[in-house]
């Protein structure tokens, strides 16, 4: 069955989830949107593999771009859809879905907004980051004034996201039997150091355009030893840093280099953050629009490629974040319907 925009928010929205999107086999889902956009005349629509591109071109003195990836985590025996008590169960209900419902319900409606929209819905968002529909569309197809990112905010915004890094510190030793563990020196072992630093951080509070970023370090990862019966000389404890968005890669890079002295850190990761955007005009302007409190967002989000381009972005959108990926994953429908207000009433 074809998605019906003009339906009840809940009901989209169990269509969506209904057509199973896990990353790499998007291809029926933007299929199904593309035909809902193409049947809109004051939207002008362009496809790039799954990732779909459709514009106003009012002429307005601004233009917003609201983004959304259609793409899901495997599914996990949460499909088909249900609902219950107000509130629609099911793989990518949250993450992100009941964004995609609120796009395409307003793309479809909104025909004379006062900000040209761009409503960019994209593919590949929860697999590695050189996948990203998003890094695949031109500068011109991302180009706008404010951008909104529809990641589940508990219809809330979340101004800018954390950035992260992740590294590699090796402690070495020195191979031997364990039945003579005198003969050779045990890398785990001193692995402990590492991790008594980590312990012992503090985390960075910091204010970025209003908002209090809480930065974090820890240990995600550790591997070493051969054998049952073989001294390791080589332990390696993977570290990851949440960083503020007032570092930049170097920055970033420094703290963690400072903080474990006498080690040499192999990177093996870095995403920069975003900073809030909130002193800009449209963004406050979107913020008075929608009303409730303006939180950080803790987490790295795609907001960050519009920052990186210059342009202000906020996270906004139906759902918990705390239920992303969950198996039971759900969006409560009256989020969808804020969300919906929300939106419409600034892009009007």
């Amino acid at each position: 069955m074809a998605l019906d925009p003009t339906a009840e928010l809940g009901d989209l929205l169990q269509a969506l989830v209904d057509i199973e999107s896990v990353s790499g086999d998007e291809g029926r889902l933007c299929d199904e949107i593309e035909q809902v956009l193409r049947a809109c005349p004051h939207l002008g629509v362009t496809r790039d593999q799954d990732a779909l591109v459709a514009k106003t071109d009012l002429g307005r003195a601004n233009r917003v771009a609201v983004a959304g990836h259609i793409d899901t985590v495997p599914v996990a025996g949460n499909l088909p859809s249900r609902r219950q008590g107000g509130v629609v169960y099911g793989r990518g209900s949250a993450d992100m879905k009941g964004g995609i419902a609120v796009m395409l319900s307003l793309a479809a409606a909104l025909d004379h907004p006062k900000h040209d929209v761009t409503w960019i819905f994209y593919d590949h968002e929860e697999v590695e980051a050189d996948k990203n529909g998003l890094g695949r569309l031109s500068p011109a197809d991302l180009a706008a004034d404010l951008a909104v990112l529809m990641e589940p905010t508990n219809a809330l915004i979340e101004g800018g996201c954390q950035g992260t890094l992740r590294c590699e510190i090796e402690t070495r030793g020195v191979a031997a039997h364990s039945a003579r563990a005198w003969l050779g020196h045990n890398a785990i072992h001193d692995a402990f150091d590492v991790l008594a630093r980590l312990h012992r951080y503090q985390p960075r509070e910091v204010d970025v355009e209003g908002l209090t970023y809480r930065e974090g370090l820890n240990a995600v990862g550790i591997s070493g030893g051969v054998a049952g019966n073989v001294i390791p000389d080589s332990c390696v404890t993977t570290v990851n840093f949440r960083f503020a968005p007032d570092r930049d890669e170097a920055s970033a890079k420094d703290f963690v280099e400072e903080f474990f002295p006498g080690y040499e850190p192999r990177f093996t990761d870095f995403a920069a953050g975003a900073k809030p955007g909130l002193d800009g005009r449209l963004a406050r302007e979107f913020a008075a629009a929608v009303g409730g409190p303006v939180s950080p967002k803790f987490g790295w989000t795609d907001v960050a490629r519009f920052s990186a381009m210059g342009i202000p972005a906020l996270n906004y959108g139906p759902g918990d974040p705390g239920k992303a990926h969950k198996d039971d994953e759900c969006c409560p429908v009256d989020q969808l319907e804020a969300c919906r207000r929300g939106l419409a009433g600034y892009l009007g």
